[in-house]
């Protein structure tokens, strides 16, 4: 029996408690530390692609000093609920890898574990890193602290986030982050749409939601790909919904690297702009003053020295097709887990594939 399968809650808890706090202890020891505490653990009720755990440690330091850390534990689900396979500690290597990159902050990875018997599942552990971080349900534009922001320092906070994803964009990937890259004859681009379709394939039993639209989105983006050779780092789930922002606005730490890989900026950049319009204009909302709309968005990344990306339209619609998929696998998790009702769960999908619908009609009246 699996920790994640204990009988009640509590136990689950007190197992993961004292799994995880000699798991620590005997880490930390390794390093010359001594007399390792951990405190109680916390589980925020959200994300559904992985288990996060906050605890706070302390213990003695080889030199003597008492040390005092807020730790995040991540562990891998036992079985995918939205993508096909998944892989922790790819993404604690991502962004090991991404350490210490001008532009680019991320939450101090360490240690990870790749042995599924202390917490039934490979897991890492990181830095917590304090700050706030817009919401998505309900939308940052709509609800929360965002919209209590003057419109000035609500713009500087999405520039700020912009520019994160610019020096993501430029950084040399090779030395350490070569892993993300696929192998195998063809672009990027080709790799990452060969991974498309067979997710596509494997989330065929949760494409209930307009699938006429999906699969005419699905074959645009196949038969209609660019001549894009672009090979940078990309992000994956680049949004503001996870990005930590501090007080000033500056930007904290950029979370969620479970898709990273090697492609075209455009992939980034369009999963950005479809994603502002599905927390806003698709809820019929009106973006809130000081954060820029699409044509402003795609001139502020080239001013901020992002490369040119003509064939923006065809990765928004990319990035359309993939909300639809996740969406409506996240449909599927929340029915089955008792969360919400049917007809609430399938909002977010319908409403994904509705932006399929809207790019696909921009490209074909350009």
């Amino acid at each position: 029996m699996t920790l994640e399968s204990a009988e009640t809650p509590e136990k689950t808890a007190a197992a993961s408690r004292d799994a995880l706090g000699g798991w620590l202890s005997e880490r930390l020891t390794g390093q010359g530390c001594r007399d390792v505490r951990l405190g109680e653990l916390s589980q925020p009720d959200a994300g559904y692609s992985g288990r996060t755990l906050f605890a706070a440690a302390t213990w003695i330091a080889r030199d003597g000093g008492r040390r005092s850390e807020e730790l995040v534990v991540r562990v891998q689900p036992p079985e995918q609920q939205l993508f096909v396979a998944p892989d922790a500690l790819r993404q604690a290597r991502t962004m090991a890898g991404l350490a210490g990159r001008p532009g680019v902050p991320v939450p101090a990875i360490w240690f990870t574990e790749e042995n599924p018997e202390v917490l039934g599942a490979p897991f890492y552990v990181m830095g917590r890193v304090r700050g706030r971080v817009p919401g998505d349900v309900p939308s940052w534009h709509a609800r929360g602290w965002t919209t209590e922001l003057a419109p000035g320092r609500r713009g500087r906070l999405y520039d700020n986030g912009l520019a994160a994803l610019v020096a993501l964009h430029r950084v040399d990937w090779r030395p350490e982050l070569g892993f993300l890259a696929s192998d195998g004859t063809g672009s990027a681009l080709d790799h990452y749409l060969a991974q498309l379709e067979r997710w596509y394939d494997w989330c065929g039993p949760s494409r209930r939601f307009g699938p006429e639209t999906l699969d005419a989105g699905l074959a645009r983006v196949l038969d209609h790909r660019p001549d894009d050779p672009g090979e940078v780092v990309v992000w994956g789930d680049a949004r503001v919904g996870n990005i930590c922002f501090a007080e000033d606005q500056t930007v904290a730490a950029l979370f969620d690297w479970e898709t990273a890989t090697i492609g075209p900026a455009g992939i980034d950049l369009g999963w950005w702009l479809m994603f502002e319009r599905y927390l806003c204009e698709a809820q019929g909302l009106r973006r809130l003053d000081g954060v820029p709309g699409r044509d402003a968005t795609i001139a502020r990344y080239r001013e901020l020295g992002g490369g040119e990306i003509p064939d923006i339209d065809y990765y928004e619609l990319l990035a359309a097709v993939v909300m639809t998929l996740i969406s409506s696998r996240l449909a599927d998790v929340l029915v089955d887990t008792g969360r919400v009702p049917p007809a609430i769960a399938a909002i977010y999908p319908t409403r994904a594939v509705g932006l399929v619908a809207e790019s696909l009609a921009r490209i074909e009246a350009s």
